[in-house]
């Protein structure tokens, strides 16, 4: 190999190189770090959508979970009747606004520790500084079913709680309902649920549930 060196120093012939040059190195280096940022980047995007994904099925699961919960108690409504504390004639216990339901029901959603027939149950989104879905019960008989006590629940994720009320003819839509005056409860309640979790929020389509015991 000495020789073969020498012979090509003699009769001026270069000889080959081996290896890279600095700017050879450096113009792949440049290339593959280019091609590891798009990679890179290309994951973060993926990653990004699966997050919202995974977010939006848990918020759009959480909903239905509530809905549910709340369907339940409502298609059990009964018109139940009991006169106030100053007496009087028996009035249906049903009042309904926009934003909150109270009634009686055979089916609470979260059964009371002594086992009774009847429950007054209130659904009603509060504001301020506990926001959310706040749900009460209360063991009937009693002379003031729906008054305002510690929640039994409380679920912070929900943003926006609506309701709705059918009438008697099954056409027109209400947005509150008495049932002392109507003497009678609605034909269906319609639900609107919105719930904020991680950042996601999602709302399911308006659910109505019809309420079979109508009449006493």
């Amino acid at each position: 190999m000495i020789g073969v060196r020498h012979a090509y120093l003699r009769w001026g012939v270069p000889m080959k190189r081996r290896g890279f040059t600095l700017l050879e190195l450096l113009v792949a280096l440049a290339i593959v770090g280019a091609l590891l940022a798009l990679a890179l980047g290309s994951l973060r995007v993926g990653l990004a959508a699966w997050r919202q994904g995974d977010d939006r099925a848990e918020a759009h699961a959480h909903l239905r979970s509530l809905s549910e919960l709340l369907a339940r108690s409502v298609a059990a409504a009964f018109p139940y009747r009991q006169s106030g504390a100053e007496g009087g004639e028996p009035q249906i216990q049903f009042k309904g606004e926009a934003g909150r339901v109270s009634f009686v029901t055979l089916a609470p959603p979260f059964p009371l520790a002594a086992p009774v027939t009847f429950t007054a149950v209130t659904f009603a989104r509060l504001e301020g500084e506990r926001p959310g879905l706040a749900v009460r019960e209360k063991a009937l008989p009693n002379l003031d079913p729906f008054e305002e006590t510690e929640p039994l629940f409380l679920d912070p994720a929900v943003t926006t709680l609506e309701f709705k009320y059918l009438g008697p003819d099954g056409s027109s839509w209400d947005s509150s309902w008495d049932g002392a005056e109507r003497k009678e409860l609605p034909r269906a309640v319609q639900i609107r649920l919105t719930a904020t979790l991680g950042g996601r929020t999602e709302t399911l389509p308006p659910l109505t549930i019809s309420i079979p015991a109508r009449t006493p």
